[in-house]
């Protein structure tokens, strides 16, 4: 078993900051990837942010400048740091990791989401 945990969500004005963080844990042999989508209301899932284990990071055009990903590999944890947050930045933030668990099996795993809500 393996299990994605986000924590950080939280309601914050309109150019204010907040920082979500995904942990990985379980059966884990390693961690390929992680990444984060989100889903508004009435909008249909888009990608946001992804970075492999050797810490190259990738941004969705809409977050790029504004938010900054780390990880920490020997915690198996991922950092979303967001700044400049927009009202049209609310939505629920879902962590994803491409996870090789113990007995060699890989495959992708999608945590709870956590709010996120910009208030203008």
């Amino acid at each position: 078993q393996v299990q994605l945990v986000e924590s950080g969500g939280g309601l914050v004005q309109a150019g204010g900051s907040l920082r979500l963080s995904c942990a990985a844990s379980g059966s884990i042999f390693s961690v390929n990837s992680m990444a984060w989508y989100r889903q508004a209301p009435g909008k249909q899932r888009e990608w946001v942010a992804t970075i492999i284990s050797g810490g190259t990071t990738n941004y969705a055009d809409s977050v790029k400048g504004r938010f900054t990903l780390s990880r920490d590999n020997a915690k198996n944890t991922v950092n979303l740091q967001m700044n400049s947050l927009k009202p049209e930045d609310t939505a629920v933030y879902f962590c994803t990791a491409v996870v090789v668990n113990t007995a060699r099996s890989t495959a992708n795993y999608w945590g709870q989401g956590t709010q996120v809500t910009v208030s203008s």
